[in-house]
């Protein structure tokens, strides 16, 4: 967004450590790719199992994606009915292309004119039905969400297929999407036919403000590599409203702005309500009557995920970058104070809430600054951690096995920022799921290995190192930490006992 890992049914997979990460989403905290993987292996038998598993689960995604090719052949009188609307004001497009997919037969060759003239229609009902623009006019801005909403109709088609299969983009998308699907120059002409040129409805597409250094840039090529190999894999981010900044060249010189990519919204993803996660910041550690520790008080927030389809190159695979969003639960609004005139003090906790996820990279020269990196690198590891582990539940049956749990997830962590992750998931398992400290460290423990970069291996986490420059690794203090995360510092601390 759907599931990150293998089903019990699926073919069995290594994975290549350097081909999957945690890693920044786009340059921060920000991807977990995972895979179900066995570590005990070495690299040649991964590369082994890419090129197996890229064939194993083709005759499934092969029966979908013929479902997109055939949506397109449609008959005149199809194009007719696209055309008038009426039947989408019964049905969506991809209820209606399904359907039009099942009652016509594969083997049916058609013109590539009208296949164009199919997209077209597709395109010009996304304008109609799903509009974030005024009706008057079809202008390159309208024209851009259009074809990009069409191109997600043939993507979640392989998005779907993908994640029933193993259960049971970063940049600029468009382009991307439509020459993985081989369809460039379907979407060429059916542009032509509405009086648009690609390119130019291309060009209407912000970066996405994700970062666009080397570890974000290498992320994004991580997830484009997992879905063509058809590996079973998620990356996690999170959403940065207003990114890392714009550059804005005036008489005086260079300015930065904030970034204004989802002002007019994002056509790729799809928000998930229904998947949210709980995030604690400060409180304390105590006692229970159980014996056992408890973080208790302190500040809760929630991550609310927002999932984007990922395409493979020339394959039916269609992976999912989930991104969160950080919010406040309802009942954190003060009404009393609202009502009042305390404005600002009523909306306070959305405040603190919503503003992790407003700038990649905020300044940390102050201690405010410190405490807002530190929440978001807590916040990503946390809810992805969370999802994680509740998608191997959910596919267990209500009957969890731990000890299958380090066969069937990986967690890369690329550089620094998702390093939490260890003592998060050690205080999931301790502290929620009522492990002891052994049955906990057993899944995490850890074995060493060289490769082309330092690579520290753990039975669920792993972790690639970039460098090992003294500017380029993270200190936190320890008064920060007991600060903000006192549970973590009381795991980190036994764990340097070990």
């Amino acid at each position: 967004m759907a599931a990150s890992l293998n089903s019990a049914t699926s073919p069995p997979t290594d994975t290549l450590p350097h081909c999957c990460s945690i890693s920044r989403c786009i340059n921060k905290p920000s991807k977990l790719f995972l895979t179900r993987n066995s570590y005990s292996r070495s690299l040649k038998g991964s590369v082994s199992a890419a090129k197996n598993i890229s064939s194993e689960p083709k005759q499934k995604l092969k029966d979908t994606i013929t479902e997109f090719v055939s949506l397109i052949q449609l008959s005149e009188g199809d194009i007719k009915e696209l055309n008038c609307g009426a039947h989408y004001a019964e049905t969506s497009s991809f209820q209606y292309y399904k359907r039009k997919a099942h009652t016509r037969g594969t083997d049916d060759l058609i013109s590539s004119t009208h296949e164009a003239a199919a997209i077209a229609s597709h395109i010009k009902y996304h304008a109609e039905f799903t509009p974030l623009y005024s009706p008057e006019r079809f202008e390159l801005p309208k024209a851009f969400f259009a074809t990009a909403q069409s191109v997600r109709d043939a993507l979640i088609i392989n998005w779907n297929a993908t994640y029933e299969y193993h259960e049971k983009m970063n940049g600029r998308a468009l382009l991307n999407a439509i020459g993985n699907l081989e369809l460039t120059g379907a979407y060429s002409e059916a542009l032509r036919n509405l009086g648009l040129n690609l390119e130019n409805v291309a060009c209407q597409e912000p970066d996405a403000a994700l970062g666009n250094g080397g570890l974000g840039r290498l992320a994004s090529c991580f997830l484009d590599s997992l879905a063509t190999l058809n590996y079973p894999a998620w990356g996690y981010g999170l959403r940065y409203k207003y990114g890392l900044f714009k550059q804005k060249i005036t008489r005086d010189g260079q300015e930065e702005v904030a970034e204004n990519w989802l002002e007019m919204g994002n056509p790729w993803e799809i928000t998930r309500n229904d998947v949210s996660y709980p995030v604690k910041f400060y409180g304390k550690v105590v006692t229970g009557s159980d014996g056992r520790r408890h973080w208790t008080g302190g500040e809760d927030i929630k991550a609310v995920a927002y999932d984007v389809p990922i395409p493979g190159y020339k394959t039916k695979t269609a992976i999912n970058l989930r991104l969160w969003s950080t919010k406040a639960p309802s009942e954190d609004f003060d009404l009393h104070a609202f009502n009042a005139g305390e404005h600002t003090k009523a909306c306070e906790g959305q405040a603190n809430a919503e503003k992790i996820c407003y700038v990649l990279y905020p300044g940390d020269e102050s201690v405010e600054g410190k405490i807002l990196r530190l929440k978001q690198q807590y916040s990503l590891c946390s809810a992805s951690l969370q999802d994680i582990i509740a998608r191997f539940e959910r596919r267990s049956g209500g009957h969890a096995n731990w000890k299958d749990f380090p066969q069937k997830v990986a967690v890369q962590m690329n550089d620094t920022h998702p390093t939490l992750c260890i003592p998060e998931l050690m205080r999931i398992l301790i502290d929620l799921k009522g492990m002891c400290w052994k049955e906990a460290w057993d899944i995490t423990q850890r074995h060493w290995l060289w490769l082309i970069c330092w690579f520290t291996f753990v039975r669920t986490m792993a972790y690639t190192n970039h460098t090992v420059l003294p500017e380029a690794l993270e200190k936190w203090s320890l008064e920060l930490m007991q600060k903000l995360l006192p549970r973590h510092v009381e795991i980190i601390e036994m764990v340097d006992e070990q």
